[in-house]
C-alpha cells in the first residue's frame, strides 16, 4: 500500500479500511481527478487522458448520488472534507 492510499484510508470519516465503502471510493478517486487534472495541464492534447477523467468524474457523481441517497451525514461530511460541490438537485 501507497502513502496515498494510507493517507486517504486514514481520513475514511467511519475509519472503516473497507475499500469498498463509498466514501472510501470518493476519496480515492477526488485524489485520482486531481492528478489527472494536473496531467492534462501539462499535457492539453492528452485524449486518452481526457477521456478517462470524464469516466472518472461520472462514477464519481454516481457514488455521491448513492451516499447522498442512503447516508445524508456521510454525504455531508465528505463534501465539506473533500472541499468539492454538492449534486445539482
Amino acid at each position: 500500500m501507497d502513502k496515498q492510499q494510507v493517507f486517504i484510508d486514514s481520513k475514511v470519516l467511519s475509519r472503516n479500511k473497507n475499500t469498498g465503502f463509498a466514501a472510501s471510493q470518493i476519496y480515492y478517486s477526488t485524489y485520482r481527478v486531481s492528478k489527472l487534472t494536473f496531467h492534462l495541464g501539462l499535457h492539453p492534447n492528452d485524449y486518452s487522458s481526457q477521456i478517462g477523467l470524464w469516466k472518472l468524474l461520472g462514477k464519481r457523481k454516481r457514488l455521491l448520488a448513492y451516499l447522498c441517497n442512503n447516508n445524508t451525514d456521510i454525504y455531508i461530511r465528505v463534501l465539506k472534507k473533500i472541499g468539492i460541490r454538492g449534486l445539482k438537485s
